[in-house]
Parts: C-alpha cells; sequence; structure tokens
C-alpha cells in the first residue's frame, strides 16, 4: 500500500470518528432535554395534584356544602326559601306558632302528653300552626340528628302535610325518641325504621329515596337559620303573633308518667283558652292544609321578625 493511500484512509477513519462522536453528543443533547421536559411536566403534574389535592380538601363538605347546594323545597311550604309550614284549615283566622327541635327532649315531652290536643285544634279548624324547627341541640349536644332528622320531615311534607304531622308524631314519640345525647336520628336507616308506622311513608320510595340522597338538606339549612326569630332560642316554644304564650309549671313532687301527662295537658289547654278562648263553638271548619300568610299584618320571617 502506498504512503499516501495509507494517508488517506487514517484521514476517512479520523473522519468517521469525528462524525460519529457529533451524532452521539446530538443524541446525548436531545436524550438529557428529554429528561428536563419529562421531569418538568411531572413536577407540574404533581404540583397540579397537590394544588387540586388542597383545593378538595379546602371545599365545604357535609351540612357546611348544603348551604351553597341549589334548594328544593317540599310542596305545602310557603314564604321567602319556603321555610313557612303552616297547616290547618285555610279558614281559621288565626294563627299559633310552634317552635321545637326534634332531639329536644321538652318537645318530646310536649308531643308525648298533648300533641294530641294540638292536631285536634288543627282539624277542627279552631286555629292554623306554624312550625318553625330548629337544629340547635346538635350544636349544644354534638352530632347532626335534629338536621338529619327535619330533611326527612322535609321529605314527608313533600308527600302531604298530614304524613309530617304523623312522622314528627312518631319521630317524638315514646317508642323512638332517643335521649338527646344519643344522636340516633343521623342513622338515615333509623328515620325510614320510624317512618314505617306511618301509612303514606310506608313503602314509600320517592320519599326514601329523598331521605338518602338528602334532596330538602339545604332547605333544612334554611329552616335551621331561622334560630332566634321573633327572639325564640329554646323549645318547645309558642307565639301567638309578637306574644308568647306562657305554659303553666308541673309542681316539682313524684308523680306516674301518666299523672305528669295529665297535668301537662291541663296546662297546655289551659294556655290555649287563655289566648284563644274556650274551644267550644269555634265552628272554623274541618281539615287540614296551607293558608296563606300566618297573620294579618306580620313581616316575612326570614326578615328578622
Amino acid at each position: 500500500m502506498s504512503t499516501r493511500n495509507s494517508q488517506a484512509s487514517k484521514t476517512a477513519a479520523r473522519e468517521r470518528i469525528r462524525a460519529e462522536r457529533e451524532r452521539q453528543k446530538k443524541k446525548d443533547r436531545m436524550r438529557r432535554q428529554l429528561v428536563v421536559a419529562v421531569s418538568v411536566v411531572g413536577v407540574l403534574a404533581v404540583a397540579g395534584g397537590i394544588g387540586f389535592a388542597v383545593m378538595k380538601a379546602n371545599e365545604p363538605t357535609g351540612w357546611e356544602a348544603a348551604k351553597e347546594a341549589p334548594q328544593v323545597a317540599p310542596a305545602h311550604t310557603q314564604g321567602k326559601d319556603h321555610t313557612e309550614i303552616l297547616i290547618g284549615d285555610p279558614k281559621a283566622t288565626r294563627t299559633l306558632e310552634v317552635f321545637e327541635d326534634v332531639r329536644c327532649p321538652a318537645c318530646a315531652a310536649f308531643e308525648q302528653s298533648s300533641g294530641p290536643a294540638l292536631l285536634k285544634d288543627i282539624k277542627d279548624g279552631r286555629y292554623k300552626v306554624r312550625y318553625t324547627m330548629y337544629a340547635f341541640i346538635d350544636g349544644l349536644q354534638g352530632g347532626e340528628g335534629s338536621k338529619n332528622a327535619l330533611s326527612a320531615l322535609g321529605a314527608a311534607l313533600n308527600v302531604s302535610p298530614e304524613a309530617f304531622l304523623k312522622f314528627k308524631t312518631a319521630l317524638y314519640s315514646t317508642k323512638y325518641h332517643p335521649d338527646e345525647r344519643e344522636d340516633l336520628y343521623a342513622k338515615d336507616s333509623e328515620l325510614l325504621k320510624v317512618a314505617a308506622d306511618v301509612p303514606e311513608l310506608k313503602n314509600n320510595k320517592a320519599f326514601e329515596t329523598a331521605v338518602k340522597k338528602g334532596t330538602y338538606d339545604r332547605w333544612t339549612m334554611d329552616m335551621t337559620a331561622l334560630f332566634g326569630r321573633k327572639g325564640v332560642k329554646g323549645t318547645p316554644t309558642f307565639m301567638h303573633g309578637d306574644k308568647k304564650l306562657v305554659m303553666d309549671q308541673i309542681p316539682q313532687r313524684q308523680m306516674t308518667q301518666a299523672q305528669y301527662n295529665q297535668l301537662a295537658l291541663a296546662n297546655f289547654k289551659k294556655m290555649i283558652d287563655k289566648e284563644f278562648g274556650p274551644a267550644k263553638g269555634t265552628g272554623a271548619g274541618k281539615g287540614s292544609g296551607g293558608g296563606k300568610g300566618i297573620r294579618e299584618g306580620e313581616k316575612d320571617p326570614t326578615g328578622g321578625h
């Protein structure tokens, strides 16, 4: 081989080696760029995931979320935010306001002793009744049984005023009403067990679905926001217009449950007779349903009255 050919071969080999090195450098640069790009995407994805997680963590849940949900109001309600539960003969010109909390033991005692008399007055058209339901015991004792039961009462009211009254009576009954420290009504299963004693609600799939889905949870929050309306912060409370009705106290002495109920009923009737006059001869007609307004001249309750 000539010296010139040998030199040319060496030069060509060096060019191939140089070209190969250049290609390798380019591949290495591209690999590094790709790794960096993937890393950036990964960091952004993680950051985005963290941001989403933080956002989700800060979103309200449970009853706080219910405040921001669209309201679904039960049928047979009136007023702003549909927070007037007015039941009775439309011909009845007077309205008794009753304030209750489902977990309230004093409310249960009233319902068990005098509830039937109140329902009879409604049926006889002596007066209409406007119910304002609170849930302050949830805050005092902890839990959510008052709110959950009220939401279920909204589902019953959506069926009919009669179903609402019967379900409320059952919730307060000696058979079902729990100690206020026991948040039993926070369980949908317990509410549905009570509802099975109400003919209008037993095997009522629409009612059951509304209870389980919390259809009336937002309405419940609007109702409980009325806490303190007309200055009422305790239950049970009875009002006629702006007048708070006062029931005689039951003497503190040993007695049977039957004796207590008898005295409590007598005191309720005395209070009602004093305010509305004797029941005999009212002649306002019978029936139940919704009337318009709650008392002539009364402002909307959600306005602070």
